[in-house]
């Protein structure tokens, strides 16, 4: 008898019912069809034409053209077992000026496709803004400008009056922190604006924008199910230096507790305030209270761990240096990232699962108890396609890990109701173009055509059984 065969398989990881199996997309990075049935231009449409803005020169006007091909892309949903299925709304499609009535053809794509969704037994997760705002909007100022917000719980009114009825979990603004610092501090995503003062402005309205959706959304009905979507890292320092700790305790400050505290606590964390000094006059009275409205849950996309030095350059491999005003870091000036070892995606991020169990515990014990939901968790890798099949066995590793680990953050008395894959199929990747697969379906960008890969049986497989097995013993 081998080693192996004296193992004894220990019971399945079994997740609770009416845990949300999913995976989710956002409009822009599959839709296509930009100029068709009256939508408007988005940042994103201006930004890809600018040279040297995305990786080739490439743009979505096709992306993997899911605006015409929906129905066979719920089908596969189907075929996967996916129970949820999580998108966005493009804004400009609903609205393409950024303001008025909404576009009647716009509306009328998303009704089929939640209809189709309901048809296949599949439940719609609608999040409001995932990144493509109106042109027109950013012309007037963009997130900058407060106007913004109050335009944004507008739309968010119309979305919800016509999909409200059949819509139940919704969420407002997707990753604010990658809105307003990479679209208006870094400038590595759209509107491409290097503007430390105005990202900061830029982060409170998107806030604030999330806060007046709430409440535009709940006068209308009560029975849906809103919240927010923050992207978190775990942060360590990278020794247990004062330079190192005080790197940690900024960084998290600004990716972490600037948004959980506004969010759940109605408030600014002081200490990131006083790192943003002159800077930190973004807030009006009575805007934390409407950004901080009681929320029936909370999503996290969680992709990886921040390992942070405060010596410039770090004492290890920097993976980023933000030192610049094309820095997203704003108040950050002499925090370097390092690379702590850890094996990585073709991203170039660390894989670290514990670093989900550490936030998913260290918000249950900080903050006020809300229903959570993982609602991005994935990786890219460098697929390849070999006789008609997708073998893809580090993202199916990847997955896996992280699921073992929302488990045992459930075990661990985590009020955790969902996770959804990033991302269902592969897609624009924005300024990394097409060159960056994350998805569990292969994409032929050629021909559009799909193939499940390795990872998308091994995630049926999973959905259908319910959970996990358990290691070997």
């Amino acid at each position: 008898m081998t080693t192996q065969e004296t193992h004894i398989q220990s019971p399945d990881l079994v997740f609770p019912a009416g845990f949300a199996w999913g995976a989710a997309t956002s409009a822009y990075q599959i839709e296509g069809a930009v100029s068709e049935d009256g939508r408007g231009t988005s940042i994103w449409d201006t930004f890809v034409r600018q040279p040297g803005r995305v990786v080739n020169g490439e743009h979505a006007d096709v992306a993997i053209d899911h605006y015409h091909r929906y129905r066979d892309d719920v089908a596969l949903m189907a075929e996967l077992g996916l129970g949820a299925y999580r998108f966005s709304v493009s804004w400009p499609r609903i609205q393409p000026g950024g303001g008025g009535a909404a576009n009647a053809k716009g509306v009328d794509f998303y009704s089929r496709l939640v209809d189709e969704l309901l048809a296949k037994g599949i439940d719609p997760w609608v999040t409001l803004y995932h990144w493509d705002l109106p042109q027109a909007l950013e012309d007037a100022g963009g997130w900058p400008s407060r106007d913004t917000a109050e335009r944004f719980a507008d739309y968010a009114a119309l979305v919800h009056d016509a999909l409200g009825d059949r819509v139940r979990n919704w969420s407002t603004v997707n990753e604010p922190w990658c809105a307003a610092f990479l679209g208006y501090a870094s400038g590595e995503h759209a509107p491409g604006r290097r503007e430390p003062a105005a990202s900061l402005r830029a982060a409170h309205h998107l806030l604030l924008a999330h806060g007046l959706a709430v409440q535009a959304m709940r006068a209308q009905r009560s029975d849906s199910r809103i919240g927010g979507c923050v992207n978190l890292y775990a942060i360590s320092p990278q020794t247990g230096s004062e330079a190192d700790l005080d790197a940690a305790r900024r960084i998290d400050g600004l990716q972490n507790r600037f948004f959980l505290d506004a969010l759940l606590k109605g408030e600014y964390p002081a200490d990131v305030l006083q790192d943003l000094g002159a800077m930190a006059d973004f807030a009006r009275d009575g805007d934390l209270a409407v950004i901080s409205a009681p929320l029936d849950m909370l999503l996290i996309n969680y992709y990886s761990r921040f390992t942070v030095s405060g010596v410039p350059g770090g004492a290890a491999s920097a993976a980023a240096a933000p030192t610049d005003t094309g820095s997203p870091w704003v108040g950050s000036e002499h925090v370097s990232f390092v690379n702590a070892g850890r094996p990585v995606t073709a991203m170039g991020w660390e894989i670290d699962d514990s670093g989900l169990h550490e936030i998913l515990l260290r918000l249950t014990r900080e903050y006020p108890r809300i229903p959570l939901v993982i609602s991005e968790n994935g990786a890219a890798f460098d697929d390849v396609m070999t006789d008609g099949a997708v073998s893809d066995p580090e993202r199916l590793a990847y997955i896996e890990a992280h699921l073992r680990t929302c488990h045992a953050a459930i075990e661990a008395g985590v009020p955790l109701e969902g996770y959804f894959a990033w991302s269902l199929m592969d897609n624009f990747e924005w300024a990394w173009g097409y060159g960056k697969r994350f998805g569990l379906v292969h994409v032929d960008y050629e021909t559009q055509r799909r193939v499940p890969k390795e990872s998308a049986l091994w995630y049926a497989d999973t959905i259908r059984r319910g959970g996990l097995s358990g290691p070997a013993e």
